[in-house]
Formats: structure tokens, C-alpha cells, sequence
């Protein structure tokens, strides 16, 4: 099997932070959705596979290479958009692209050119006239303008209002036809995930959770609502998370049946979201 992006047993250590023994595979033609509570990890594993930051154990490999030994290869074929501006803010969009563009050899103007319109960019305007979105706008348009087969985006949508956040959704899934593309997306806007991702890895703590496709996982899990009384402490250890009120309970479970033989009809079980699964995984 031919993977886009391995990461093997991903190790870095910092003073009071460690990423631990991190594993994941990312096959050409999926959209991988990178989800975990801030300060999780998510952000130094996309460094790591960057490049921009020393791991201190375990290989990455990206498009079947080591992504240090063939670094300048790699990064020619991705496209990379950050959370925050590295962009000078004292150029104009085009003066600043015109930069950018001399870094890869594919790179194509009439596809920037298009996406400029499409965001509605004026290609005059000064970078640090640009509102956070529009920064974000632009990020990917340089991204999308090279015809890179691996996309990587480190919380691409957040500080975007839901009408743009579902612009560039569409964007992207329609960049994945293209069955040699995919697409890395770390977020902690699970709703966006549910939209388009096929696969979901979920960090929490420095740790992988777990890996695997969206649809297992939405299968999975469920959240159990029911009342207070049932709650004593055999059960509560029975849940992955729980959230107690004076009247009641919601909790999380991989296990539905288990929760129907304990609780019986004095449940409501209904299926569990990403956020959901996030949320209580990490509450506990």
C-alpha cells in the first residue's frame, strides 16, 4: 500500500509536554479530519511532518520519502496553509505571490488568478490590510496554486464566519476527486469534519486515541441520557465521560448494548457526534 503521509511512532519531548508514540497512515484520495482540544498536539505533529520542528524519535515519510532527506521534494508537492500569517506585511497580495511563486516548479498563475476572484481578493491590497479571514483566504489560494498532492491545514477554518467555512469545504472535497490528492486537516470545528472527512485521527494529551474511518467511528460511539438515580459508582466507571446535572445524566459509551443490559428502558440512547466523542473523551 502506498501511503501519502506515514507517520511511525512520532516521539518529542518537551519540558512540560511529551508526543507520545504517535501512528497514523493517510492513503492518496481522503480527506483525514486531525482533531483534539487545544494543546493536544496537533500543531507540533504538523511541524514534525514539516520539518519545522526536531522530533526526538520515530520516521515520517511522505510520499513514500523521509521527509527530512528529501525535503525540499516533499515540500514542492504540498500545499500548506498555517493558522497564523508568516506572509510580510508590507507587500501587496500579488508582489507577495510573486515571491511564493518562485518555490515550486508547478507553479500555475492562472489557477491563483482564479482563486483571487473566487475569494474576492484584491490582488492590490496590502497584507496587513487583510482581515484574519482574508488572510486565511489568501493562504489558500497559494496553497491550492501549485498542484500539490497533499494539502496540509492547521485549523484552516477557525475565526472564518460558517458561509466561507463552507466555501472552502467544498473546495476541498472537490480538490479529492482527483483520486492522487489528499488532504490533512487538524481543527478543533469537529461540525466541519462531519461534512467532508473521511478519516478521523484524534490526539488528546500527546497520545493518539484513535485512528480510523469516520464512519466507525460515528458507529462506535453513543451518548446515554438518563436519570441521576442510575448513576452510582460501578456505573459511572462505565463511561468514557460523563456530564451530571441535578436531574440527570449524559454520558459517553463505546458500548451501547452493555449500557441497554445494565440500564435496561430507563435510557435514552442516541448516536454520538465528533464533538461529542472529543469533548467527553477529554473531560473523562
Amino acid at each position: 500500500m502506498d501511503y501519502i503521509l506515514e507517520v511511525k511512532n512520532l516521539r518529542k519531548e518537551f519540558k512540560n509536554f511529551t508526543l507520545d508514540n504517535i501512528n497514523f497512515n493517510l492513503e492518496p484520495g481522503y480527506i483525514m479530519g486531525f482533531i483534539g482540544p487545544n494543546g493536544a498536539g496537533k500543531s507540533t505533529t504538523i511541524k514534525l511532518i514539516m520539518n519545522l520542528l526536531k522530533n526526538n524519535g520515530g520516521e515520517i515519510k511522505v510520499f513514500g520519502k523521509d521527509h527530512i532527506k528529501y525535503e525540499k521534494k516533499i515540500k514542492d508537492r504540498i500545499g500548506f496553509v498555517y493558522d497564523e500569517n508568516y506572509y510580510y506585511e508590507d507587500l501587496t497580495i500579488n508582489q507577495m505571490k510573486n515571491i511564493v511563486a518562485t518555490f515550486y516548479s508547478k507553479w500555475d498563475d492562472n489557477q491563483f488568478n482564479y482563486y483571487i476572484k473566487e475569494f474576492d481578493l484584491n490582488p492590490k491590497a496590502k497584507i496587513k490590510t487583510l482581515s484574519k479571514g482574508m488572510k486565511m483566504k489568501f493562504s489558500l489560494a497559494i496553497a491550492l496554486s501549485h498542484h500539490a498532492d497533499l494539502i496540509i491545514m492547521d485549523e484552516p477554518t477557525s475565526g472564518l464566519d460558517p458561509v466561507f467555512r463552507r466555501e472552502i469545504l467544498d473546495i476541498l472535497y472537490s480538490i479529492i476527486q482527483d483520486d492522487s490528492k489528499s488532504i490533512f486537516f487538524s481543527t478543533h470545528i469537529t461540525t466541519d469534519l462531519e461534512k467532508i472527512a473521511d478519516y478521523i485521527t484524534f490526539i488528546n494529551d500527546g497520545k493518539i486515541i484513535f485512528s480510523k474511518s469516520k464512519d466507525e467511528v460515528l458507529e462506535s460511539y453513543s451518548i446515554v441520557k438518563g436519570g441521576i438515580d442510575l448513576l452510582d459508582r460501578d456505573t459511572r466507571k462505565e463511561f468514557i465521560g460523563l456530564r451530571e446535572t441535578k436531574v440527570g445524566f449524559e454520558g459517553l459509551t463505546d458500548n451501547a448494548d452493555k449500557m441497554k443490559r445494565t440500564f435496561g428502558s430507563n435510557i435514552l440512547i442516541e448516536k454520538a457526534t465528533l464533538e461529542d466523542i472529543m469533548v467527553y473523551s477529554v473531560r473523562g
